[in-house]
C-alpha cells in the first residue's frame, strides 16, 4: 500500500480504464481499478495497491461495480467473448456450461466476464438473438408457427410473452396492415403536436411546425396501418399538451411501446429519469446494464416515437451539450429549460449512487 502520485490520481479522476491500476478508499475499505464508474472519492482517502493480493492483505474488499479481481477486457478476452457470442447466436445454442468450457472458463467466471464485456448476461444475449431471428423470419413472410419453432421458442405463448415484435406476429408479418390508428393534432407551446393511438394505447407523440409534416411522419412510422383523424383522441391530446407545459406533473398515460428488447430497456429507464435531472448517454448505458453501448443507447433514443412521455430529451452528450433530438435541438433545449435543468448540468446517477 502506498500514496498515489499525480499520474495515478489523474487516471482515477479521469476514469482511465486503460491504465488498469488498483486503488483503495480508506473510508470504505474498498479497492477498485481505474475506470470504475462509481463516484470519485476524495484524493486524501485514496491509496494505491500493486495488485489485488496486496489490497486484500491490507483488509480491503473488491468493489462490486468494477470487479477489480477480474481480468480487464483486453484483446484476448474480447476474442474469447466474440467466440462465445458466436456459439450463443446459433438457432439451437449450446448450454452455458458447454460455452464456458469452449472458451476455457468456469461457468460462473464466464458469465461474469461475458456481462462485463457485452453489457448483458449470456441468457439475455440468447433471448435477444432469438427475438431477432423471429422478427426477421416473420417479416420475411415465413409462416408464424414455423418462425416460432425455427427461432427457438419453446411454444407459441413464449413468443407472444416475449413481445419481441411490439405487436402480434401476424400484424408484424403484414407490416401492421389492417391496424387502425387514430390521431389528432393541436397547437402546443413547442409548435404543433400529434398524438396517435392504437387499440393498446398511445403509439406516437410527435412535435413539429406543420400538420402535414406530422402526418407524413406518422405514415412513415406505420406505413401499412389505416391512419385516420379521430376526435376521440382529443382528450389524450389535452393531457399530452399539459405534459409538455408541465413535465413535473405525473400523467397516467397508457402507452403502446413498440421496439426491440434493448430499446424497451432503454425507454423504461428513461421513464425513471426525473424532470430537471438530465443524464448522459454513457450514464444511461450503465443504467440499463450495457456500459459499452452508449451509441446503441443513443440510437434507441433516436428511435423513440413517444416525445415527452418517454423523455429522451433528458439525455445529453458527455460534455453537457444538447444534441441528437428527433424533433429538433431547439425543442430539446426548451423542454430542459422549463424543467429548470440547465443543459450544462448533466448528472451521472450511477456515479452519484455509489457511496464510498
Amino acid at each position: 500500500m502506498h500514496q498515489i502520485d499525480d499520474v495515478r490520481w489523474d487516471a482515477i479522476a479521469g476514469r482511465d480504464a486503460g491504465r488498469a491500476q488498483l486503488f483503495g478508499v480508506r473510508t470504505t475499505r474498498i479497492y477498485c481499478r481505474t475506470g470504475c464508474p462509481a463516484r470519485t472519492p476524495a484524493r486524501r482517502n485514496v491509496v494505491g495497491f500493486a495488485d489485488a493480493r496486496e489490497a486484500r492483505a491490507a483488509g480491503y474488499r473488491p468493489c462490486k461495480r468494477c470487479v477489480p479481481d477480474e481480468p480487464s477486457a483486453d484483446g484476448a478476452t474480447l476474442r474469447l467473448m466474440e467466440r462465445a457470442a458466436a456459439l450463443l447466436s446459433a438457432d439451437e445454442p449450446p448450454s452455458l456450461a458447454d460455452v464456458a468450457r469452449a472458451v476455457g472458463l468456469s461457468r460462473f467466471h464466464f458469465q461474469r466476464v461475458f456481462r462485463r464485456v457485452t453489457g448483458v448476461t449470456p441468457g439475455e444475449y440468447v433471448r435477444a438473438r432469438r427475438d431477432e431471428r423471429f422478427r426477421a423470419r416473420v417479416r420475411d413472410g415465413v409462416n408464424v408457427t414455423a418462425a416460432i419453432q425455427s427461432a427457438g421458442y419453446g411454444s407459441a405463448s413464449r413468443a407472444y410473452e416475449a413481445r419481441a415484435l411490439g405487436m402480434t406476429p401476424t400484424r408484424a408479418r403484414d407490416g401492421g396492415r389492417g391496424e387502425r390508428i387514430g390521431y389528432a393534432i393541436a397547437a402546443c407551446s413547442l409548435g404543433r403536436v400529434l398524438v396517435a393511438t392504437s387499440d393498446r394505447g398511445i403509439c406516437a407523440i410527435a412535435l413539429g411546425a406543420r400538420d402535414e409534416a406530422l402526418r407524413d411522419e406518422l405514415t412513415r412510422d406505420f406505413p401499412h396501418a389505416d391512419c385516420v383523424e379521430d376526435v376521440r383522441v382529443n382528450a389524450l391530446l389535452h393531457d399530452v399538451v399539459a405534459l409538455i407545459d408541465d413535465p413535473a406533473t405525473p400523467r397516467d398515460l397508457a402507452l403502446d411501446v413498440r421496439g426491440t428488447a434493448f430499446q424497451r430497456r432503454v425507454w423504461n429507464a428513461l421513464r425513471e429519469v426525473a424532470p430537471g435531472a438530465p443524464l448522459t448517454y454513457a450514464a444511461l448505458a450503465r443504467a440499463v446494464g450495457a456500459p459499452r453501448s452508449a451509441r446503441a443507447v443513443g440510437a434507441a433514443c433516436a428511435a423513440n416515437r413517444l416525445a415527452v412521455a418517454i423523455p429522451c430529451h433528458r439525455v445529453l452528450r458527455e460534455d453537457g451539450r444538447v444534441a441528437g433530438y428527433r424533433w429538433g435541438a431547439e425543442r430539446k433545449r426548451a423542454l430542459l429549460a422549463r424543467e429548470r435543468a440547465p443543459a450544462g448540468e448533466a448528472r451521472d446517477p450511477a456515479r452519484e449512487g455509489a457511496a464510498r
